[in-house]
């Protein structure tokens, strides 16, 4: 059992990354990033990766450590996780779970289910199709998968329909070990919230940021090192959409958009799991102050 663990979550935007690196500066803690997007080489600015600098000053685990074109389900990141907050723990140090992947907080806290291991031959001819006919194909033959995954999340999509192809059976049937095998400790599992009106204008704010910084050139670069062929890129929310820009289908500012649209409506669905999910603790960040939440976390250790 890991006894010195906090736990940072909320929607994408919220300041979960600040908050993390103030509060591992005042406990001489180290973060464990809990995104399934910043594990990637190259996605730099669109997922928000904390600067170099930062993670100069505090070190960061679970970012970077995977090509572009690897799959890294849940069962994966969690067992690289744990090992760095071993050696985190080793080193006397505090652990600061940080992210948004609500899939991966779960594993980190309850387990993963039995399932088959992935097969290459079957996940490559599911990869090809086009996400449409994957939801009719798990509707008609795993609806009870089909009534609690995230039919947007080609991903997800796949691997069920993987395990179904390999075992006759419901995805669902592997996950009976998720509950009840709690293996770290999550009493300090904080959850940001904002009002919806001030949530919307960071997502705003923050997307019209990444465009200055130069989330198309990146995009390009990627797109360069074979990224559109990736499963990666059909679930990196604004990177399919400046892949659409880029192929002329769309203009820039539409683009933008759509980009903040997406992202506010992938926001509401991380609330509602949050909210749903996952026993926490909520911080009221009406107060658009990180110490205001600093305070609020530190206070509940006395």
């Amino acid at each position: 059992m890991l006894q010195t663990a906090f736990w940072i979550a909320g929607p994408t935007a919220s300041g979960k990354s600040q908050i993390a690196f103030r509060l591992a500066e005042i406990v001489d803690g180290e973060i464990i990033s809990v995104d399934s997007m910043q594990l990637y080489r190259g996605m730099d600015i669109g997922t928000a990766k904390p600067l170099r600098n930062e993670r100069a000053l505090v070190p960061h685990h679970m970012i970077d450590v995977a090509e572009i074109d690897e799959s890294y389900d849940a069962a994966r990141f969690r067992r690289k996780a744990l090992q760095a907050a071993v050696d985190i723990l080793n080193r006397g140090r505090k652990i600061i779970f940080c992210g948004g992947t609500g899939l991966y907080f779960q594993a980190l806290i309850h387990g993963v289910g039995k399932g088959p291991p992935s097969d290459p031959n079957v996940r490559d001819v599911l990869e090809a199709k086009p996400i449409e006919a994957l939801v009719k194909e798990i509707k008609l033959h795993d609806p009870k998968a089909a009534a609690v995954i995230d039919l947007k999340n080609k991903r997800r999509l796949v691997r069920a329909l993987e395990v179904l192809h390999l075992t006759g059976e419901s995805f669902t049937s592997f996950k009976s070990d998720w509950k009840n095998n709690s293996v770290v400790d999550a009493s300090q599992f904080w959850v940001l919230e904002h009002p919806s009106q001030m949530l919307r204008k960071r997502i705003d704010e923050r997307v019209d940021d990444m465009m200055k910084a130069g989330w198309v050139d990146e995009t390009q670069r990627l797109i360069e090192r074979g990224f559109k062929d990736t499963p990666t890129a059909s679930q990196a929310i604004g990177y399919r959409e400046i892949i659409c820009h880029l192929d002329g289908k769309m203009p820039l500012d539409e683009t933008i958009q759509l980009i903040k649209t997406k992202t506010w409506q992938y926001a509401k669905r991380q609330r509602t799991w949050f909210r749903h999910q996952i026993k926490s603790r909520p911080i009221n960040c009406e107060i658009d102050r990180p110490d205001h939440a600093i305070q609020e976390i530190l206070r509940s250790l006395n």
